[in-house]
This record gives C-alpha cells, structure tokens and sequence, in this order.
C-alpha cells in the first residue's frame, strides 16, 4: 500500500475550490485578507476537509487506507488540537482523516499561495 500524501492531496483540493469557484486574488485586498477567506471557508468545506459533514472520504476503508500509514500526523494533530488520541477508538478513522484535514488546512493554503499567486500582493 502506498502512503497517502495528505499535503499534496490537500494542496490540490484547494486549488480545485478555488477554480470552480473562481475565486481570484483580486477579489481581495491582501495576501492575509485571501488566506483568512479560505481558511475560514474551507474549515468546513467537505470537500477539502470534510469538517462540516465528518467525513472527506465517504467511508470508513478509505479513511483508514489514507491515515494507516500517517499516524505521525495524526498524532501531532491531536497534540495540535488538544484532543486524546483515543477518541479515535471511538469516533472511528473519518473522524481521524478529518482532523488531520484541519490540521494541515493552514499550511496547504499558505503553499498553495505561495505557488500560485506568488507575485500577486509584491509592493512595488
């Protein structure tokens, strides 16, 4: 089984929201202004995240398949969100997927950013 790149995964999910909804820097006044908009946004996008629902994945076995190889993550999400890492015993692996999800949003926006609106906010 291969490793699920959380990071990658997401970084894509966010370049596909942005598209479809087209969404454009222009729109916003500064860099910070943007990234507040998407992350506040996309927290409960289920489409990125799958907060609002509690599921990105749709099912289980999939969310199992993707977090099974990262608990690393996992558990610094958890450390991260302040949340006891059995709950996962409880809530199941989508709750897992999902959390790691909105562990990773900030970082993913702020590459996703980086990358494809580089120059936009330069001052001149």
């Amino acid at each position: 089984m291969k490793k699920y790149d959380y990071k990658n995964a997401i970084c894509e999910d966010i370049r596909n929201y942005i598209a479809e909804n087209g969404i454009s820097p222009a729109n916003y006044a500064d860099r910070d202004d943007m990234y507040n908009s998407l992350n506040d946004d996309l927290w409960v996008e289920d489409s990125v995240t799958g907060n609002a629902s509690g599921s990105y994945t749709g099912g289980a076995f999939v969310a199992e398949e993707n977090i099974c190889h990262n608990l690393d993550i996992f558990g610094q999400a958890v450390e991260a969100f302040g949340c006891n890492p059995a709950e996962f015993f409880e809530k199941g692996p989508e709750w897992a997927d999902v959390t790691i999800r909105c562990y990773l949003l900030s970082e993913c926006i702020n590459k996703v950013l980086d990358e494809d609106f580089p120059y936009f906010w330069d001052e001149e």
